[in-house]
């Protein structure tokens, strides 16, 4: 039987990404609940994310996908009305819900971090970084290949000739370097350059915070090892989870400190 095929018959999910093998690194229970679908994870940085690359990438998409919500008047009458924090009430999420319909299912975008995005967005293009790494690429490029017999899925973000880019938002353009291996996008990179032959990678890092300083950071060949060792590391942990039983493996962390 195939990996695809003990994947499928297992969890549901034919195929590993980024994100699986990311947390295939940790709590296989973490792992087993992604690939089933029942790890839904929703935060306002994730959501931001998503908004700033479609902006970024597919501009007529994110104006198709997206609405803006003006709140404004909604929030101001409210707090006149004594609410504290309108934005948390259920009469402001009833009034959210009822925008999202009348603007035919959109997703919601603030103001805020719509203008937000334009102006990070803006900022690439003045100081040049926008046409030095993404001008004439392809955009969301979706793979789905074996490699080695290992069914690989994802998009990335930009694909050049002779590299691969994807773009980060980040707390802190000089942290950058700690997120790398704490967020395993070493793994990231790895996976991409084996999947399309292609041996620079490059990282377009912004901060999401005004001004919005822009970085062009080059992937490096011992970072590119590291997430080929996480990568063999997290299969490793994944065939041990699939031949094992499940019921009675070791899946707790063990380590001295």
């Amino acid at each position: 039987m195939t990996l695809r095929e003990k994947l499928t018959e297992t969890v549901g999910k034919p195929h590993l990404s980024y994100s699986s093998l990311k947390y295939a690194l940790g709590d296989m229970k973490l792992w087993e609940m992604y690939m089933r679908g029942q790890l839904k994870k929703e935060s306002d940085a994730l959501q931001f994310g998503s908004l700033y690359d479609m902006m970024l990438f597919e501009p007529e998409k994110a104006r198709d996908t997206y609405f803006v919500l003006d709140d404004t008047y909604i929030v101001e009458r409210m707090a006149k009305n004594g609410a504290k924090n309108p934005r948390i009430t259920k009469k402001y999420r009833d009034w959210k819900a009822e925008q999202q319909e009348l603007n035919q299912g959109k997703t919601v975008a603030s103001q805020e971090d719509w203008r937000r995005a334009e102006e990070m967005i803006q900022r690439l293009k003045d100081c040049g970084l926008y046409d030095k790494r993404f001008a004439n690429g392809k955009y969301q490029v979706e793979f789905n290949v074996d490699l080695d017999g290992v069914p690989l899925k994802g998009f990335l973000d930009c694909l050049q000739d002779d590299s691969i880019i994807d773009s980060k938002s980040s707390r802190s353009v000089d942290k950058f370097r700690y997120d790398v291996n704490s967020f395993s996008y070493d793994i990231q990179a790895y996976v991409y350059t084996k999947v399309f032959g292609i041996k620079d990678f490059y990282w377009v890092v912004q901060e999401k915070a005004y001004p919005f300083y822009p970085a062009d950071v080059k992937c490096s060949e011992e970072t590119l090892f590291r997430g080929e060792m996480k990568f063999h590391q997290a299969l490793e942990n994944i065939q041990e989870y699939l031949n094992g039983d499940k019921r009675t493996e070791k899946n707790y962390a063990e380590f001295v400190v």
